[in-house]
């Protein structure tokens, strides 16, 4: 019995090293002689872990101002000292996914279709015409991820990146209000930004590491509505595609990063554009989402939201690497995100 018991304590300490493990402080290198003042110029562009380290390539860090070749050679191999970077088994890595938490939408149908909800350590994109409630959803969340949910979720805060001034701070008191929650509450755990060019939003994006790693484990979400806005008007022409779509695939892979670093949940939308070829090819819908390959790959789980009777809307798993291809209804009420009465 003491024997179980012992290994039952063994377990829980390994689990808690696990927690602690998403967020291995960048100031531990100082132990493997790395010095305050290259640490503080990682931190400036939004490195404040010894994953965000393994995740920077070399080249990028070459490019931090003060940091030269030989410094970030020695910043690279104390991180490796620190880091497990080989293989694990599927088992070991079972373990760590039991870490992921999902955030509730609002709609019971709905979150049966993501599989219990919105996923951490995922980016989560949902797409739709005008009118089809990406905003509607995007506040929803920002109302739910602070309630405590399933599974031993406690909730937390959100931040909010808005680049089409979409955002309504009075929109989620009225949701509040459905959930019997205090309207200060919860708008003072929403951080909002606006974001006016595709550049600016890459920028807040170092700010949200930031926040993330000085307030370890308050925050649950982030969420960018919407994600292309800015790109679509920043690179017109299929000139500036090329670089555009580049830039794209640096932002998108800065958002996994973050959500796996800090263990949160990362959703975003995104709009869509009428395709002129899919006439030729007598395609029942020729509207397709916006940002190519590089934003479908991107997105660990792809929603697409299209309108239904009055205010029924449908939402459709486009791609999704542990959902089967199913569609859910789902209303928008004055409470935000809600299940469809028959």
């Amino acid at each position: 019995m003491k024997a179980l018991e012992e290994q039952a304590l063994e377990d829980e300490s390994g689990y808690q090293e696990d927690e602690e493990s998403f967020f291995q402080d960048i100031e531990l290198l100082q132990k493997h002689g790395i010095n305050m003042a290259d640490i503080k110029k990682l931190k400036s562009v939004g490195i404040c872990t010894v994953k965000g380290i393994q995740m920077t390539t070399r080249r990028a860090l070459c490019n931090v101002k003060g940091l030269s070749e030989a410094k970030v050679d020695k910043i690279k191999e104390a991180a490796g000292k620190l880091l497990i970077c080989g293989f694990q088994t599927a088992s070991e890595y079972s373990i760590k996914r039991k870490q992921v938490f999902h955030i509730t939408t609002g709609s019971l149908e709905f979150d049966k279709l993501l599989g219990g909800g919105v996923e951490s350590m995922a980016i989560t994109e949902a797409f739709g015409e005008f009118r089809t409630g990406k905003t509607q959803l995007s506040h929803t969340l920002c109302v739910t991820a602070q309630l405590p949910g399933e599974y031993g979720y406690t909730g937390g805060k959100v931040i909010f990146i808005d680049s089409e001034n979409t955002f309504r701070p009075e929109r989620l008191k009225d949701i509040a209000d459905r959930f019997n929650v205090d309207h200060e509450a919860v708008l003072d755990n929403v951080l909002y930004a606006r974001a006016y060019t595709s550049e600016h939003q890459m920028e807040l994006l170092d700010f949200v590491a930031a926040k993330f790693h000085e307030e370890g484990g308050v925050f649950k979400l982030l969420i960018i509505d919407s994600i292309m806005a800015l790109f679509r008007v920043d690179f017109s022409g299929r000139g500036e595609l090329a670089e555009r779509q580049q830039k794209l695939a640096q932002m998108l892979s800065r958002l996994q990063k973050i959500s796996e670093e800090y263990n949160v949940a990362v959703f975003i939308t995104n709009q869509m554009t009428a395709d002129p070829g899919a006439g030729m090819t007598f395609q029942a819908d020729p509207k397709k989402p916006i940002g190519g390959h590089i934003l479908a790959h991107a997105s660990t789980t792809r929603i697409s939201l299209r309108k239904g009777r009055a205010e029924l809307r449908i939402a459709k798993i486009f791609d999704s690497p542990d959902m089967p291809e199913n569609e859910a209804t789902f209303a928008i009420a004055a409470g935000g995100i809600t299940d469809a009465k028959d």
